[in-house]
């Protein structure tokens, strides 16, 4: 199982969004094949993701997801992996929810499952690895009930 810390000063999340979260994290771990692990998710607002994005970035602008991984490279089935942090703006997710015209739970775990797949190693920097995780993450919100 992986263990989830969530951070939400603000509280953005209700009770029921957390337990989404949650529970999103173990089905992308089976995906994953990780047996054993822990992994930080944070709520902010467009702000604090704004200087995230600059800080760490040299951009700009609220963004709506960020990855920091605590390893390099893609996952080598590790007994115990320590992900990182996934950095979430609740605000950004609710403005994109609204203009794709799907529920806020399907961006919440849109944006969490790419967080995760970036933290394991996926990256969408050339066109066959785009399609690859773009697909797999497609699965995942799938396989969770999580549709457009």
């Amino acid at each position: 199982m992986i263990e989830v810390q969530i951070s939400d000063e603000r509280s953005f999340l209700s009770e029921k969004n957390r337990k989404l979260l949650i529970d999103l994290v173990q089905t992308t771990a089976r995906f994953l094949q990780l047996k054993e692990g822990e992994v930080s998710l944070v709520m902010v607002d467009n702000e604090e993701i704004r200087k995230l994005n600059r800080l760490y970035r040299s951009k700009d602008q609220p963004t709506d997801v960020l990855s920091f991984p605590m390893h390099d490279g893609p996952l080598n089935g590790e007994e115990y992996v320590v992900l990182g942090d996934v950095v979430i703006s609740v605000p950004k997710a609710r403005e994109q929810a609204e203009a794709y015209g799907h529920s806020f739970e399907r961006e919440l775990g849109f944006l969490l499952v790419h967080g995760l797949l970036h933290l394991a190693g996926f990256t969408h920097d050339e066109k066959e690895e785009e399609k690859r995780m773009f697909a797999l993450q497609e699965e995942i919100l799938q396989a969770h009930g999580l549709t457009r």
